[in-house]
């Protein structure tokens, strides 16, 4: 995405690279070894005025578009944060959309500016362990009081950052499935408070991305206002898809990133590693997969653009953006993958950082739709074909 860049966004990214120049490989081999949030990366950017790029500016954002924001996450995961610097900042980026979109003037007042500020950490809750991809399915349960508020209670699997969050966007059932016409009908979405009074967190150990959290939810009688219900009752499951889309993108982007961090060290240490009196790097048996690793990501790259442009511009891009990750995940595992065989018993080792890069490569291929799925969606909406699920 950088050979038609406008002045701001060259800019954009500049100032990017230039804040995460602080924050080197060893910062991100030590904390994925402690599994330590990294606190002080998150307050940087929030520092900056980066958290807010695609927050509107009335609430102390800069109301840039989702191409601003990919940018952004693209460079972070490519300065070799990878999906640890990316994912920790990720949620407030443009997880808070539907609250942007749907949320009330007095919501957005009252919950953006702490998410910009770096003030607040949320989380994003929906994933449920009985349910997976099926979200219509969902069995967490907000039941209705005579005050008009709320209380919850159900199970939440998969939720990153709930460890160190303030809030949660949490999506719920408020009516039975056996009682609405559609699936998607009956299910609400709420902005709330995690009060761990009412909600177990319970951390899942995981391949990659130890120092962000991954965990399962525990609610039980979490009691939610109903000033902090997004739009209406019922609708939640609408106001989720509406989001789904630039999640998609801004995935896609930092998949891009960590295959060209990876890409980076493959080929400096195929420059400067010599065997049989010759850099390794001038076998083709070495350069080769190198060389289709970098083709694949400026590839997979452009599809993001497309994606991203068509978004900020208003126009359908449900192809294009589910495009984008799959082909974006597909090669960044592709190049971590040779950039560990390149470096061979070197790339085993954490000290020369692609083996953790490899380990979270594996997170933009799985979430936060499965590859398969992304085929299924390419083959019925752009190909017109029967739908097999």
């Amino acid at each position: 995405m950088n050979f038609d860049l406008t002045e701001d966004q060259r800019s954009l990214l500049t100032a990017i690279e230039r804040l995460c120049d602080d924050f080197p490989l060893d910062y991100w081999r030590e904390h994925d070894e402690s599994a330590v949030f990294p606190h002080e990366f998150h307050r940087a950017v929030a520092d900056a005025g980066w958290l807010g790029i695609a927050m509107p500016e009335a609430q102390g954002g800069a109301g840039l578009g989702i191409t601003e924001a990919a940018l952004m996450m693209r460079a972070i995961s490519a300065s070799g944060a990878g999906m640890t610097g990316a994912s920790a900042v990720h949620m407030n980026i443009f997880g808070l959309n539907p609250v942007v979109v749907f949320g009330t003037e007095e919501q957005r007042q009252r919950f953006l500016p702490p998410l910009i500020a770096g003030t607040e950490k949320a989380c994003f809750a929906v994933t449920e362990p009985d349910a997976g991809l099926d979200t219509t399915r969902l069995k967490t349960q907000a039941t209705r009081q005579a005050d008009g508020s709320y209380v919850l209670s159900g199970r939440k699997i998969w939720i990153s950052t709930a460890q160190v969050a303030d809030r949660m966007l949490i999506l719920t059932r408020t009516t039975p499935l056996a009682e609405v016409k559609k699936p998607t009908q009956g299910l609400t979405l709420f902005y709330t408070a995690l009060d761990r009074r009412f909600v177990e967190v319970r951390e899942i150990h995981k391949l990659g991305r130890a120092a962000v959290d991954s965990n399962m939810l525990f609610i039980d009688g979490l009691v939610v206002p109903e000033a902090d219900r997004i739009g209406e009752e019922g609708r939640g499951f609408e106001y989720i898809l509406h989001g789904l889309n630039p999640e998609r993108i801004l995935i896609a982007a930092e998949a891009i990133g960590i295959g060209r961090a990876a890409l980076r060290l493959a080929a400096t240490y195929a420059q400067e590693r010599v065997v049989f009196g010759r850099p390794i790097g001038q076998n083709q048996g070495v350069a080769h997969p190198l060389a289709r690793a970098w083709m694949n990501l400026e590839a997979a790259d452009l599809m993001v653009s497309k994606a991203a442009t068509l978004y900020d511009a208003g126009q359908p891009c449900g192809a294009e953006a589910n495009s984008a990750k799959y082909l974006a995940a597909e090669a960044a595992h592709d190049a971590c993958q040779n950039a560990v065989l390149t470096l061979g018993g070197m790339g085993y080792a954490r000290e020369y950082h692609v083996e953790r890069l490899l380990r979270e490569s594996y997170i933009p291929r799985i979430a936060p739709v499965s590859p398969q799925m992304i085929l299924n969606f390419i083959a019925e909406k752009a190909l017109g074909l029967p739908k097999s699920y």
